[in-house]
């Protein structure tokens, strides 16, 4: 793990759009293809609207959700959505996105058919993600269910997430395909995050899922 230290948001998200656009840029030198792994929530919606208009090779670039609530695409809390409206635009709108939700489909049923689609794309280019208070990444979180199985070496590419305190069932990418992009963007801000990124480099992955993913991971922080 690096952690990289900013003296503000601002400042962030500008570092962190512009190594993700050369990350992409050196993948699509070196494979034709190159697919990236986003998260959803307010923390990534800044770096998203300087990342879309970077002079890339977009037409070859597959775009996916870290996770995804089992939700419409028109709903406010679908992370399709803000893809949709913060990324696929200005330049980025070339790439293919890879959606999540499966209309009158259950998330069970889905499992298969996504992780095949997901597995289609090779192992992913880029993953962009945050972590909570409680040290979840993605939708893996601490004692939810379905989380061992999704902390698997040999786990599927995606796991059906079923927190408590959620209305609804949630698709994540596991963490073994997240752990395997070739570059990973940890963001987080305030002092909380920084402290639970202390107490999760102390734990194992079942009580802190986002350990599972530091490992060779660029973490980066502003107040």
């Amino acid at each position: 793990m690096n952690l990289i230290e900013y003296p503000d948001r601002e400042m962030l998200t500008i570092a962190v759009a512009n190594r993700i656009a050369g990350d992409l840029k050196n993948h699509l030198l070196r494979n034709g293809t190159a697919a990236i792994a986003v998260a959803g929530g307010t923390s990534p919606g800044p770096i998203f609207d300087d990342l879309c208009a970077a002079d890339l090779d977009w037409a070859n670039v597959c775009i996916m959700a870290s996770d995804e609530r089992w939700v419409p695409e028109d709903s406010d809390r679908s992370n399709a959505k803000l893809i949709r409206e913060r990324l696929l635009i200005n330049r980025a709108a070339e790439a293919r996105f890879l959606p999540f939700y499966m209309e009158g489909v259950e998330p069970d049923a889905a499992v298969e058919p996504l992780s095949e689609k997901v597995r289609a794309e090779g192992d992913l280019a880029v993953a962009l993600l945050g972590m909570g208070a409680d040290m979840h990444t993605a939708s893996l979180f601490p004692g939810v269910a379905g989380l061992e199985a999704a902390l698997k070496s040999d786990a599927a590419e995606v796991a059906v997430m079923r927190p408590d305190s959620q209305p609804e069932a949630r698709i994540s990418l596991s963490a073994r395909v997240l752990d395997s992009a070739m570059a990973k963007h940890l963001v987080i801000y305030g002092e909380e995050k920084r402290d639970a990124l202390n107490r999760a480099l102390t734990l194992p992955p079942e009580e802190a899922p986002v350990s599972a993913i530091l490992s060779e991971c660029q973490v980066h922080w502003a107040p």
